[in-house]
């Protein structure tokens, strides 16, 4: 009797390690299908190219544009703005006969600056749009107040994407 349970013990203990190992097996075999499937597709996204793509910066036509003064942004776009205007960003909006493009630098740590359009033009693919952040002039009185400089655009409505250049 003493040596029958013994033997089921031993049996037991076999067949957990067992079932352990195998599971172990599965682990490793299904590590080693994702990593093949990683490399697989890394490869696929690396060695595929494009003819065109939606960054082309050929130039079609300058757009005309009105640079909006706060009060008249639309009530939707000033909030998204004031949620935003502490970190740069970047935004667009759209109603059925315009479109607006909002880019803010976050805070500045005094009063003088502006932010300037460079560019404002529309390509095959997208509208790019080209601004820089302008510091306080040599001699100008500054604040050390927290600003957000920003600007917002209108321009007519364009079914494509803006491209923050």
């Amino acid at each position: 009797m003493k040596v029958r349970r013994e033997k089921e013990r031993r049996d037991r203990e076999w067949e957990i390690r067992w079932r352990r190992a195998e599971a172990q097996r599965r682990r490793k075999k299904q590590q080693a299908g994702g990593a093949a499937l990683l490399l697989i597709c890394v490869a696929a996204i690396l060695t595929s190219g494009c003819v065109k793509g939606p960054a082309q910066k050929e130039k079609l036509r300058d757009l005309s544009f009105a640079v909006v003064d706060h009060d008249a942004v639309p009530d939707e776009l000033n909030t998204l703005i004031e949620e935003k205007k502490s970190s740069p960003f970047q935004l667009t909006y759209t109603d059925q006969a315009s479109m607006y493009i909002a880019e803010g630098y976050g805070a500045q740590l005094t009063t003088g600056y502006s932010v300037e359009v460079n560019e404002l033009y529309e390509t095959e693919d997208a509208v790019f749009i080209h601004t820089t952040l302008l510091g306080p002039e040599a001699g100008e009185e500054i604040k050390e107040i927290s600003t957000f400089p920003y600007v917002v655009v209108k321009l007519e409505y364009i079914d494509k994407n803006v491209i923050f250049d």
